[in-house]
């Protein structure tokens, strides 16, 4: 009889018990501090929900309550700053395997030179192509090989065309008649010359018909300057028609070094800008001065091709040879960082700025000048905040920055491997 009702009164005691937790528990969708919470969010990606707490799928991060007083407030992954959609999760071994390196965005200033790869060119006001306006064919050659250097006034060929004949006998003609103060007559031995130096006869051939009174029976090619033979095209012997290039020379004395620059770095070498120009396998330095900006822009590089000229003395500067071009800077101070740590989309520049906890946002900036292996920042970072500076590219590629371009409606980024 005791045994029953001592059971009886166990299981009123037990259904009591459970009828006061139930009345007193607290409602799942309150907080611990009473407040009403709506829903559940993963703190890296908003955009997935829950209605009730536990660990995001994606990120296996505890999901952040979104309570009814502040719905519509950024949720932040770290207490320290907002981050922007759009962060990438890198853990720590994927970092060190991919040796990626952090850097702080430093104030400095532009070098005080910069150093530039340039290439040696001829300049085309003192390329001189050898022609004749004639036919005929070639009787000798002299001497004439690619890259043979000339003097001015130097027989190089001879040929022979009967074209010349009638102009010459029309030149001696006129030379006998000169000595009338007509000027009828001076025109006329004015217009012969001009005849034979239109169809290829040099001034010192010329003055010499006009002294010894004979047709002569060879023309000569001589070379219009001191330089080098660049091109050889007649060999002896060749029958030529009219208009036919026999040699291109070139005088060296003075070239052009042709270097490539940035388009926003025009304004820091205007004309006049002398550099310094070195040989690294002569072991000679020449100075350079700064003509002017080629207006072209590659559409690949965006660079600008900046144009030095420099005497040349013993020749030593070649056409195609490549040199150091070391050019003075002005630059002022700004926020810079590594080369490497700004990367250019074709549509823009950005850089991935860490957000601590494995995570860095990507963020546009706007560069200026660069000097060595700097480059300044002048827009998009502030001063103390650490980029990624080495294994960018890895961080580009988990970039959601991408996809969002071909997508612009909002997106919902899984983890680090950058899946909607």
């Amino acid at each position: 009889m005791k045994k029953g009702l001592l059971a009886v009164l166990l299981v009123a005691g037990i259904a009591l018990s459970f009828a006061l937790g139930r009345h007193y528990a607290p409602n799942e969708a309150d907080g611990h501090d009473g407040r009403r919470v709506l829903y559940y969010v993963d703190p890296m990606h908003p955009a997935y929900k829950s209605d009730k707490p536990g660990i995001a799928p994606d990120c296996g991060m505890q999901l952040k309550p979104v309570y009814a007083d502040e719905e519509g407030q950024p949720v932040n992954p770290t207490s320290s700053a907002p981050v922007p959609a759009g962060p990438v999760h890198l853990d720590m071994d994927r970092q060190q395997l991919n040796g990626l390196r952090l850097v702080s965005v430093e104030r400095g200033e532009g070098g005080r030179e910069r150093r530039l790869l340039g290439r040696v060119s001829v300049e085309d006001t003192r390329v001189y192509r050898v022609t004749t306006a004639v036919q005929g064919w070639v009787q000798e050659t002299y001497g004439d090989s690619a890259g043979t250097e000339v003097k001015k006034e130097q027989r190089l060929a001879t040929y022979f065309s009967p074209e010349f004949v009638a102009v010459v006998n029309s030149y001696l003609t006129a030379t006998e008649r000169v000595s009338t103060p007509a000027k009828e007559s001076v025109r006329a031995v004015q217009y012969s010359a001009d005849r034979l130096r239109a169809m290829g006869m040099s001034e010192t051939q010329i003055t010499d018909i006009g002294e010894s009174r004979q047709v002569p029976k060879r023309i000569d090619v001589v070379s219009p300057s001191d330089g080098f033979i660049l091109a050889r095209n007649i060999s002896t012997g060749m029958r030529f028609e009219s208009q036919t290039e026999f040699y291109q020379i070139a005088d060296l004395s003075q070239v052009w070094i042709i270097a490539e620059i940035f388009e926003n770095e025009a304004q820091y070498f205007p004309p006049g800008t002398v550099a310094r120009v070195t040989v690294r396998s002569l072991q000679k330095v020449f100075r350079a001065r700064v003509s002017n900006s080629l207006p072209q822009v590659d559409p690949t590089t965006r660079k600008i091709k900046l144009r030095l000229e420099a005497d040349n003395p013993g020749f030593a500067l070649r056409p195609d040879m490549f040199v150091d071009v070391n050019l003075p800077m002005k630059a002022t101070s700004g926020l810079t960082v590594p080369t490497e740590a700004v990367l250019d989309s074709g549509r823009g520049q950005h850089a991935f700025v860490d957000r601590g906890n494995g995570y860095f946002e990507p963020r546009e900036v706007e560069t200026g000048w660069r000097s060595g292996d700097r480059v300044q920042i002048v827009r998009g970072l502030s001063e103390g905040e650490r980029v990624v500076a080495s294994a960018t590219f890895l961080v580009d590629s988990e970039s959601p920055l991408r996809t969002q371009d071909s997508h612009p409606q909002t997106q919902v980024w899984h983890g680090s491997h950058g899946l909607p």
